[in-house]
């Protein structure tokens, strides 16, 4: 079944090619996918098909079909994982930022799922044929912690878990702002954006979906000349929405630092960051078949870890939460 898509060209928007602005939309993997869309009548603006270099202008509406995927193209590549935890059932794995975890639409490969296929021949096939192996998601620049499921047994139990709340789920993010209180609950409906259907957005609409985000202080950084101050937070999630965190954090009005979809499009105030700074640190949860009770720690990735250490001059300390979570980490770069 083909994927629809709806957009109406805002006005800082007019006067862009209509390729290179349905490239930056996150479901079209590039400026090239999105051309190809075009050349095959799947994009129409104000519902008349048009070519590539239609210049939008501000009210357009424009239409986007994305066909469905053939099973058949989906190959094995031999891309690298980092794998923490592996058996006969399931796979832990830290996923690098930059990758996708399933093909979609001009995106084919490249893939956190043509990795599986070339790392195990046996994967749950619950989800679908473009999803082999897939228990849950994170977004292409979110790095961090994730779970694979290698037969179906496994895969119904590790979704059923994180439906149900058993999978305790952490994430580091690095936020604009002070935050005062040391602990937040958000509990905010999610929903496409009314204003750009491209990005969501906390909306009341009966199609809203109910997201829940609790997070805790960890260590506050003093304002420069440069930016407003920072906040690193841990957050829990207890529903799994689509861009939940990012969207949770700018709807306070302390967005993740480096967003480049929800932030604040401030290159000095993001330190230089182009992804944003969410990293999944923590899982856990109980092996669907041993009963065995399993959690992993990961540690912040290269590039995030050089932002903490660039604020580091400029904290304000770090609240009980954090020192529990930083000894979380220190052990387990120590391999304890």
């Amino acid at each position: 079944m083909s994927e629809f898509h709806e957009h109406t060209v805002a006005a800082d928007e007019s006067g862009e090619r209509l390729d290179k602005l349905l490239g930056g939309f996150e479901f079209i993997a590039s400026r090239s996918s999105a051309a190809r869309l075009i050349e095959e009548g799947n994009v129409h603006v104000n519902h008349k098909p048009v070519n590539k270099r239609h210049v939008t202008r501000a009210g357009e509406h424009i239409t986007i079909e994305i066909p469905p995927y053939d099973r058949g193209d989906l190959e094995a590549e031999h891309i690298p994982l980092d794998i923490r935890y592996e058996d006969s059932d399931l796979i832990v794995l830290s996923k690098q930022a930059d990758l996708v975890v399933h093909p979609a639409h001009g995106n084919w490969s490249g893939t956190l799922v043509n990795a599986l296929l070339a790392h195990s021949d046996r994967l749950g096939t619950l989800q679908g044929e473009d999803r082999p192996g897939i228990v849950h998601r994170l977004d292409k620049d979110t790095s961090g912690l994730m779970l694979a499921a290698k037969n179906d047994h496994a895969q119904a139990a590790l979704s059923e878990a994180i439906k149900i709340r058993a999978v305790d789920r952490r994430y580091l993010t690095l936020v604009h702002g002070y935050i005062a209180p040391d602990t937040g609950i958000i509990d905010a409906p999610l929903g496409r954006d009314p204003k750009d259907r491209i990005k969501m957005a906390v909306v009341d609409s009966p199609h809203a979906k109910q997201a829940v985000t609790t997070f805790r202080v960890l260590e506050r950084y003093m304002a420069g000349t440069r930016d407003d101050g920072y906040t690193l937070i841990e957050c829990k999630l207890y529903t799994g929405r689509t861009h939940q965190i990012r969207v949770h954090m700018a709807y306070i009005d302390h967005p993740c630092v480096g967003d480049q979809t929800y932030g604040k499009s401030n290159v000095k105030a993001d330190r230089g960051l182009e992804r944003q700074f969410l990293h999944s640190h923590r899982i856990a949860f109980t092996h669907p078949r041993t009963g065995e009770e399993l959690a992993f720690v990961d540690p912040p990735p290269e590039d995030l870890s050089a932002i903490l250490d660039s604020i580091e001059p400029d904290s304000m300390g770090r609240t009980e939460a954090g020192d529990e979570v930083f000894e979380l980490l220190a052990s387990a770069k120590r391999g304890i």
